[in-house]
């Protein structure tokens, strides 16, 4: 046996390392009324927030699986270099969470509800497991010692989520938070602090007349030639 004196000092483990998360989140462009397919406007703007996108060090894009998300990923992705779209089962479009009435407004309650429908039980458990599913692949710090810049194409209940969440807002709120078409929210998850939005809903990459796209027509009208 080797002497006690001799002995070599065990190694130790150096503490796991953590880096800052960049989620860029922007709605997929304009589609008509949600069709299938990007409109000449939601193809515009792809492309604008594509060029904005430009120069950042992408780790992964991803894209939801409706039609309207993967042709804005497609176009945005082609502005950038050497990028390739994943598609996302938890980018898609669905309802992250559904509020039980006495959680609401009392004021608001009936509109908030009457908004979201009545939904079928497998629509009612698909919904938040994919909020859970999007919250464990895109938030937080990440494993490592380099930063990370993810991109999500996704469409506006998700994006209103992810941000209630970096808020620590009640979980009903994600009703009302109402990103434009191609707009763009950061939120950075740095390690040993509180999530941060970046950017909300920016759209300074569009022109006038494509910034107020899938808003109601009044905020177009009022604010369109104004908005940063």
């Amino acid at each position: 046996m080797p002497h006690p004196a001799t002995s070599a000092a065990p190694i130790p483990t150096p503490p796991p390392t953590t880096a800052t998360r960049y989620l860029y989140l922007a709605r997929h462009g304009d589609a008509g009324h949600e069709g299938p397919v990007l409109s000449d406007a939601g193809r515009r703007q792809a492309g604008l927030l594509g060029q904005r996108l430009a120069g950042v060090p992408w780790d992964v894009v991803y894209h939801g699986p409706l039609g309207r998300a993967a042709e804005t990923a497609r176009l945005v992705a082609a502005e950038l270099d050497g990028v390739v779209p994943r598609e996302a089962e938890w980018a898609g479009d669905y309802v992250p969470y559904w509020p039980e009435r006495a959680e609401l407004p009392a004021a608001q309650a009936d509109g908030m509800l009457g908004f979201l429908g009545d939904p079928e039980p497998e629509e009612r458990e698909a919904g938040p497991r994919l909020a859970r599913e999007a919250a464990v692949h895109c938030t937080g710090p990440v494993d490592g010692p380099h930063p990370r810049h993810e991109l999500v194409i996704t469409h506006s209940f998700l994006i209103g989520w992810l941000v209630r969440a970096a808020l620590d807002a009640p979980d009903w709120r994600w009703i009302g938070l109402n990103p434009g078409n191609a707009a763009l929210t950061v939120i950075r998850y740095a390690p040993e602090r509180p999530a941060s939005v970046l950017l909300l809903n920016d759209m300074a990459h569009l022109p006038a007349e494509l910034k107020w796209t899938g808003f109601p027509k009044q905020y177009a009208d009022e604010f369109g030639a104004y908005a940063v």
